[in-house]
């Protein structure tokens, strides 16, 4: 081949080289992800939220499936078996599991049981599971302990990835007793509850660094402002959350 087109070549090369990293994460591949919840991941649809926030911050991109019916725990799932059936099929680089507080001594008992038998079935498919940790009613606030204890004992008993947002809205109640993490009843959270559960989600599974940028997002039913400052505080909260996990 004549020099003259072998350095045109290498150049083309390169420009295309360039090109790809300069897109950044649009070519990496996207993270795929089962939520199998409850009412508490659906409120809000906490999986969509986690995905914008990936395609917004320049995280890894990320493709999911939700299975959240209102009200069920874990061991509800297995028995339906749709989420197990999920699993099954190993299209998922993460499972992302989820019940109720699990505060009581047997809800937590519960916990652990079908965690390693969602745990150990993710991984027989090379699918890594998660505990999303959640929190208590707003009356009872006081077990908030309880539930980031019952969640990381599962985790652990387990062998599976602990996402502690419980622990992240008690680090960010510390910060700022009155942000506004509960929605109207007092149980579900609020869109600000939930953008800080994606922030949690999202940097627990990529391990990158959490956002604390502004972030803004409108659409019907759901409208969010996140400023400079609380992004800020709601990233450090994220980050004791993680160091503690």
């Amino acid at each position: 081949m004549p020099l003259l087109r072998i350095a045109i070549v290498a150049a083309s090369l390169l420009a295309l080289a360039g090109g790809a990293q300069a897109q950044g994460h649009e070519t990496r591949e996207p993270l795929r992800v089962l939520y199998v919840g409850n009412s508490l991941t659906a409120t809000n649809d906490l999986p969509a939220l986690v995905a914008t926030l990936a395609r917004t911050t320049g995280s890894r991109p990320v493709e999911y499936r939700a299975i959240t019916p209102g009200g069920v725990s874990l061991e509800d799932h297995w028995n339906a078996g749709a989420a197990p059936a999920a699993i099954a099929s190993g299209d998922w680089d993460a499972v992302v599991l989820q019940q109720g507080p699990s505060a009581l001594p047997e809800s937590a008992v519960n916990l652990r049981e079908w965690a390693v038998r969602f745990a150990a079935a993710a991984r027989e498919r090379g699918t890594t599971p998660a505990l999303l940790t959640v929190w208590p009613e707003s009356y009872r606030r006081n077990a908030l302990p309880a539930v980031i204890r019952s969640y990381r004992d599962a985790a652990v008993a387990a062998r599976a990835k602990l996402l502690p947002a419980g622990a992240a809205w008690q680090a960010a109640w510390r910060r700022n007793a009155r942000l506004p993490l509960y929605g109207a009843d007092g149980f579900h959270p609020s869109t600000l509850g939930t953008y800080l559960t994606a922030v949690v989600v999202l940097a627990g599974l990529t391990g990158e660094p959490p956002n604390a940028r502004p972030f803004r997002l409108v659409k019907p039913g759901f409208r969010l402002d996140v400023t400079a400052a609380r992004g800020k505080l709601l990233a450090a909260a994220v980050r004791e959350a993680l160091r503690a996990a």
